[in-house]
């Protein structure tokens, strides 16, 4: 398997720390709102290179904070009148609630930045044991130009960010002793939450608190460190900063940065009037089919949201779900239950539907040419599963989607649902009129079934029915 390595620059063989373990830290959400679908597309992206190496076989540890110290959280706060913690906690709720619609997975550890400042403390003090942090009025700086290589990650040289205006430095009062230099720990204001240090009573920057949940849950040396490319410059940059002085040894080996997304090819934002939450957006659509479109191009390519492409995976991911039900079907009607001669022989294509499929995954986790796969497969299945299929086919070719499916998130196996006695009651009654050729009944029956959400079709095997 190969990964695009943004500190490199190109794609690398993936080669884990430890054999058949992978450690992998994805920046989450700082939680003082309901997440919008520019943050659902690094979850959705990383689940599924998650779900991905447990494919190949990896145990992968796979570590995703909360910010819940912030200064947006505390805004919020102050504006409810509430502490910030109850605001975090609420919104910590919304988030997982959202994930679990999108089928995410919950990592193997959610750390909360506010139960972890022990250890930050603790790793502060050890940059200015080692000269690369000092204190000013008990605010504390790294000393960015103390680390040779920074810049390393996105490429920036430290003397054209001096020169090169405002908008890339890192902010920060007069008292520092380079205008490069961050906040590690910073001193509380009124009404805010803050925690006792050394230095000042207050709380950290944000830089340092992944660097310290990584290594709490992970080790000093990560495989992968992962979010969105919005978080490279500075974010990542001052995590390796800190992290790599204070251990003295590589941070993370693999840098991985999913692009941008845009709403009608125009950025997301709040001013523009194009700003969509999760809970929004599952107002509309099954989250399965934000799901699709997230994957539907490749993690690092920008992706343009808008409502007929929207459209356009919903009846995409519907083909894949149709085909599903017809193999289903075929199952529960064969005459036949085991593999015929030709059959057997049919069997292997789907060998090659899987090769495809593995091929694009190991290519820096192409989703895109992934899905292709499985149409191929489907496009497979609707040729050549029918009434006069054996049931050992269908099984198989129905397997073999739901199993693809799976790798990427998607739930193509929708499990029967029980119709209220009333609605079954209402297809008897049809099938009953047209046994007795009484059509415009059998009509009416169906009008009102469509009003009530169901629709109903008249196949040579019988009446199958769906939701609208």
């Amino acid at each position: 398997m190969k990964l695009y390595n943004t500190l490199t620059k190109k794609k690398e063989d993936f080669i884990p720390i430890k054999e058949g373990e992978v450690s992998m830290y994805v920046c989450g959400p700082t939680v003082y709102n309901l997440i919008h679908i520019g943050n659902a597309r690094p979850m959705i992206v990383f689940d599924s290179a998650r779900r991905y190496m447990e494919y190949k076989g990896y145990k992968v540890n796979f570590v995703s904070n909360f910010t819940d110290v912030d200064d947006k959280i505390i805004a919020k706060a102050l504006e409810e009148g509430v502490p910030a913690e109850e605001v975090s906690q609420r919104y910590i709720a919304e988030c997982k609630k959202d994930m679990a619609a999108m089928n995410v997975r919950p990592a193997t550890v959610h750390p909360l930045a506010t139960q972890e400042i022990p250890g930050m403390i603790e790793m502060i003090q050890t940059l200015i044991d080692k000269g690369f942090a000092y204190d000013v009025n008990g605010t504390v700086y790294f000393r960015t130009r103390k680390f040779d290589e920074y810049g390393k990650l996105s490429h920036k040289n430290l003397d054209d960010l001096r020169t090169g205006g405002r908008s890339l430095l890192v902010t920060g009062e007069n008292q520092k002793d380079d205008p490069l230099d961050f906040v590690l720990w910073k001193p509380k204001k009124e009404g805010e939450p803050a925690w006792k240090a050394p230095w000042s009573e207050g709380r950290p920057g944000w830089h340092i608190e992944c660097s310290e949940m990584s290594k709490k849950y992970l080790g000093e040396e990560i495989d992968i460190h992962a979010g969105g490319e919005d978080l490279i410059f500075p974010h990542h940059e001052n995590e390796i900063a800190q992290s790599e002085c204070c251990n003295g040894k590589t941070f993370a080996r693999y840098w991985m940065h999913n692009a941008f997304l845009n709403i009608d090819n125009r950025k997301m934002s709040k001013s523009l009037g194009n700003f969509f939450t999760v809970r929004e957006i599952g107002e509309k659509y099954d989250l399965q089919v934000l799901r699709f479109f997230m994957l539907s191009a490749h993690y690092r390519s920008p992706l343009n949201f808008s409502a007929d492409i929207m459209e356009s995976s919903k009846s995409a991911l519907n083909r894949i779900v149709t085909a599903v039900d017809n193999c289903k079907h075929v199952i529960e009607t064969a005459a036949v239950e085991e593999l015929t001669a030709g059959e057997s022989e049919k069997i292997q294509e789907i060998k090659e539907y899987r090769s495809k499929f593995e091929e694009a995954m190991d290519d820096d986790l192409n989703t895109a040419d992934a899905i292709s796969a499985i149409f191929e497969l489907v496009k497979f299945s609707n040729t050549e599963v029918n009434e006069k299929s054996s049931k050992a086919f269908a099984e198989a070719v129905k397997d073999e989607i739901v199993s693809l499916s799976d790798i990427l998130g998607f739930l193509v196996d929708r499990k029967a649902e029980t119709l209220d006695s009333e609605i079954e009651d209402l297809i008897d009654q049809r099938q009953a009129a047209r046994k007795a050729r009484d059509f415009a009944r059998a009509d009416e029956i169906r009008d009102e079934l469509l009003a009530k959400g169901i629709v109903l079709e008249d196949t040579r095997e019988g009446v199958k029915w769906k939701r609208a």
